[in-house]
């Protein structure tokens, strides 16, 4: 998967199998049971997380969710997301939030000083550095993805070697 020239931070893929999902499931249980040195898989219903285990986790390290969906009896269509710790996730979203807030509030108070003809200067620099703020997050995020690109591959044979099987 080529992930240099793509914008998203959260890299989907799908693929469809010639295995029925109840198979596929199986198999990755059979996995989960099996103590890996290097990963563990989580069940439930018809999602897979594949993950590095603890001890060679880093927090640019990535995890894959994996989504079986049932087309026909003979064959599943898989849904799959390489994301960051959810943690991790759930912190740069809240820092969006956080700047979009900040950005929003200030251009409401940038407005109202426009209408009362006071001076907007301070106004339209806070809105610039929100932008700044996020072009940052956003350049952060770019380079945890690439830290965790290799981790991102390994993920990505075991997925494959456990489908071959």
């Amino acid at each position: 998967m080529d992930t240099e020239n793509e914008i998203t931070l959260r890299l989907r893929f799908h693929k469809d199998i010639k295995e029925n999902s109840a198979s596929l499931l199986l198999k990755f249980e059979n996995y989960s049971k099996i103590k890996s040195d290097d990963f563990t898989i989580k069940t439930s219903d018809n999602h897979i997380w594949l993950d590095i285990i603890a001890s060679k986790r880093k927090y640019w390290t990535p995890h894959l969710h994996l989504e079986l969906e049932p087309k026909g009896e003979k064959s599943t269509h898989i849904r799959g997301l390489y994301g960051p710790d959810p943690t991790l996730w759930t912190f740069f979203m809240f820092l969006h939030f956080i700047i979009a807030g900040v950005f929003l509030i200030f251009c409401a108070i940038a407005y109202s000083d426009y209408i009362l003809k006071n001076s907007i200067t301070i106004d339209i620099v806070i809105m610039a550095l929100m932008v700044l703020f996020w072009l940052l997050l956003y350049y952060l995020a770019k380079s945890i993805r690439k830290k965790g690109h290799p981790q991102m591959n390994e993920l990505e044979k075991y997925f494959h070697s456990i489908l071959k099987s």
